[in-house]
C-alpha cells in the first residue's frame, strides 16, 4: 500500500513545521545559555530587585510548606512583622520563582529562571517572525530578541525577573493582536479562539509585571486603532476590546484586589525621588550621581536599540513594501514601525505632558522601559535585514554588537553569590528581610516601617493602656504561627496587652475568645497589640478573603469559562 501524493506533501509540510521549531528552540535555547554564562565563575547578579524577587521566592516558598499554595501576605518582609506583598506584586514570577526552587539548588535559581525564560522570548519571537519572513532569519530574529540588549540590561543590572518573563510573551501578544486587527491573515479563520488567546495571552503578562501590562495595553491599543485605521473598519476595534476585556477578566483575581487595597497601603511611594518619569527620562540628569551612573547606561541600551531599529527598518523598507503579494508584509511594516516610533517617542522629555494625563502610565516609572516593546520589532526587521544581500554581513555585525554589549553590562554589574542564602540565613534565624515602602500600611498617624522594633519576639507582653505601670504577670503559649493564621493561649492574672509580631492590616481578623475585636496599634508603628482580660484567653488571628479578592477571584472564573469556550475553534496561529 503507497501513500498518495497529497499525503505524502502534508507529512512533509508537518516535518518541516516541526524541524523550524526544534531549530527555533535550539536557537532560543543557545542565546538564553550564553546570557547566563557568566553565572558560572561570577555567580548571580546583585541588581537593583534580587533581594526583593529572591526573598518573595523564598518566603512563597516557605508557605507551601505551610500549606498555603497561594500566598497572599509575605510573612518574613518587615524582618518578621510581614506585608501585603503578594496582593500587590503579580503571582506568576515569583511563583515560578518558588517552584524552581523545589527542584533545583537555591543558588542556581536565577540562571535557570533566566535561561527558561529567555528560550520561552526567542520561540514567541519566533512564532511572529517566521509569519512575515523565511525560517532561516526567523531563527536569528529570535536569537536577536532572546539576547536583545534590554533583556541583557534585565539580567545583569537589574535583576528584575518579573519584567523579563513578562516581555517574553510580547511578541506572541503582538501576533495574536495583529490577526485579530487584520493585519496578519487569520491562517485557521477562528476569529473566536484568537479572542480567547489574546485575552490569555494579555493577562500571562499583567500577571507577570504591572508596568509590563500597562506597556502592553497602551501598546496592542495603539495597533488596534492603527488596523481600524487601515482597514477602515471599526471591526478590529471590536475583536480589540474584546480580547482585552476577557484578559483583564482572567487577571481580574489579581488586578481587583490590587486595585482596590491600594487605599490601605502607601502606594504613591512607587512614586517616590528616583522613580518619577521625569527623572528618568533618556539621558536625564539629577542630583543623584549614582541614579545618573544608571540612567546613563539605561539611556545608551535604548539609544542602541534605537539606532539598530531605525537603521534595519529603514535598509529593509523596500524588501516589505510594494508588490501586492507582499501587502501583508507592508502592513506589518508599518504597524512595527508605529509601535517603534511610539516607544521611542514615550522614552524623551518631549512626551512627559501624557505621562501625566494617561491613565497609570506614570506607575510605569521609569520611561525606557518602553526598550521591552521596541525589543519586538528590533528582532524581527533585524531578521529582515539578514534576508537581504549581505545579510551575512548584517547578522555579523549584529551579533558582536550583542556579544559587546553584553560584556559590557556584565562588566558594570555587581556579581555576588552570596544574595539568596544571605535571604535564607536571615530568615532560618527569624529576622527576616526588608519590606516594601509601597506596601506600608496606610496610617494617618503617620506609620513609618523604619520604627518596627528589629529581631523582635513573636509575642512581647505590655502593662494595660488604662495604667501602664501595672505590669500583670502571665503564660503565652503559641498553638499556631503561620503566615496567614496566629493562635495564641493566654493565662494572665491580670488584664494586660499581647504585642504580636504582624503589621496590622484590614485583611486580618482578630479573635478574642471567640469574638471578633478591633485591636490597637502601637504609637509610631503599626504593630498589632491585642489587649486581654484576666485568667485564660484564645487568640485568634487569621488572614481573611475579603470581598475585593473574592469578587476578583469570580471575575476570573467567569473569564476562564469563556476562554475555554472561545478556544473550542480552531488555532489562529
Amino acid at each position: 500500500m503507497t501513500s498518495s501524493p497529497e499525503n505524502t506533501e502534508e507529512q512533509s509540510q508537518v516535518t518541516g513545521r516541526y524541524r523550524a521549531w526544534i531549530f527555533a528552540l535550539g536557537a532560543s535555547l543557545l542565546a538564553s545559555s550564553l546570557i547566563v554564562t557568566p553565572f558560572f565563575w561570577l555567580g548571580s547578579p546583585s541588581g537593583h530587585d534580587i533581594a526583593f524577587h529572591a526573598g518573595s521566592w523564598l518566603d512563597a516558598a516557605g508557605q507551601w510548606k505551610e500549606g498555603i499554595v497561594f500566598p497572599r501576605w509575605a510573612e518574613w518582609a518587615n524582618h518578621g512583622f510581614g506585608e501585603p506583598r503578594f496582593i500587590f506584586y503579580p503571582p506568576l514570577s515569583w511563583m515560578l520563582g518558588e517552584g524552581l526552587g523545589f527542584v533545583v539548588p537555591w543558588n542556581a535559581v536565577p540562571g535557570v529562571f533566566v535561561v527558561l525564560v529567555q528560550t520561552l522570548a526567542g520561540m514567541c519571537a519566533f512564532a511572529l517572525a517566521r509569519r512575515v519572513l523565511p525560517e532561516r532569519v526567523a531563527l536569528f530574529g529570535a536569537f536577536c530578541y532572546a539576547a536583545n540588549p534590554n533583556a541583557l540590561l534585565m539580567v545583569y543590572l537589574r535583576s528584575d525577573f518579573a519584567e523579563l518573563l513578562a516581555s517574553a510573551v510580547f511578541p506572541l501578544l503582538f501576533l495574536v493582536a495583529f490577526e485579530l486587527g487584520g493585519t496578519l491573515a487569520n491562517r485557521r479563520g477562528s476569529l473566536t479562539r484568537g479572542i480567547g488567546l489574546f485575552g490569555i495571552i494579555l493577562a500571562m503578562v499583567w500577571l507577570s509585571n504591572a508596568p509590563a501590562g500597562v506597556l502592553a495595553s497602551y501598546s496592542v491599543a495603539l495597533l488596534f486603532v492603527w488596523a481600524a485605521v487601515t482597514e477602515k473598519s471599526w471591526l478590529p476595534l471590536a475583536r480589540g476590546a474584546a480580547g482585552t476585556a476577557l484578559g483583564f477578566g482572567l487577571a481580574a483575581f489579581y488586578i481587583v484586589p490590587a486595585a482596590y487595597e491600594q487605599r490601605w497601603v502607601n502606594i504613591t511611594q512607587a512614586l517616590s525621588t528616583g522613580l518619577l518619569p521625569q527623572e528618568n527620562f533618556l539621558c536625564t540628569q539629577t542630583g543623584d550621581p549614582e541614579h545618573n551612573l544608571f540612567n546613563w547606561v539605561a539611556s545608551s541600551t535604548a539609544l542602541l536599540m534605537i539606532l539598530l531599529t531605525g537603521a534595519t527598518a529603514l535598509a529593509t523598507r523596500r524588501g516589505m513594501v510594494g508588490e501586492e503579494e507582499r501587502s501583508e508584509k507592508r502592513k506589518i511594516w508599518g504597524a512595527l514601525l508605529l509601535l517603534s516610533a511610539a516607544a521611542t517617542l514615550l522614552m524623551f522629555r518631549v512626551t512627559a505632558i501624557l505621562w501625566n494625563v494617561l491613565p497609570e502610565l506614570r506607575f510605569v516609572q521609569f520611561p525606557w522601559r518602553w526598550m521591552s516593546i521596541l525589543a519586538v520589532a528590533f528582532a524581527v526587521f533585524l531578521g529582515a535585514a539578514a534576508s537581504r544581500r549581505l545579510g551575512w554581513l548584517v547578522a555579523a555585525v549584529v551579533l558582536a554588537i550583542l556579544g559587546g554589549t553584553g560584556v559590557f553590562l556584565a562588566k558594570h554589574g555587581w556579581w555576588d553569590g552570596n544574595d539568596i542564602p544571605a535571604l535564607r540565613a536571615t530568615i532560618e534565624q527569624g529576622n527576616g528581610f526588608d519590606g516594601t515602602d509601597e506596601y506600608d500600611p496606610l496610617d494617618p498617624r503617620g506609620y513609618d516601617r523604619y520604627n518596627l522594633p528589629g529581631k523582635a519576639p513573636l509575642v512581647r507582653m505590655l502593662p494595660p493602656k488604662e495604667d501602664s505601670s501595672k505590669m500583670s504577670s502571665a503564660i503565652i503559649s503559641v498553638v499556631k504561627w503561620t503566615a496567614e493564621e496566629k493562635l495564641l493561649r493566654v493565662k494572665a492574672q491580670g488584664p494586660l496587652r499581647i504585642a504580636l509580631r504582624l503589621i496590622d492590616y484590614p485583611a486580618w481578623r482578630v479573635e478574642l475568645n471567640g469574638r471578633q475585636i478591633e485591636p490597637e496599634r502601637a504609637d509610631g508603628y503599626d504593630q498589632m497589640i491585642v489587649p486581654v482580660a484576666a485568667g485564660e484567653s484564645r487568640v485568634r488571628v487569621h488572614f481573611t478573603r475579603t470581598w475585593d479578592r473574592m469578587l476578583g477571584g469570580i471575575l476570573s472564573a467567569v473569564s476562564l469559562l469563556v476562554a475555554l469556550f472561545l478556544l473550542r475553534g480552531p488555532s489562529p496561529i
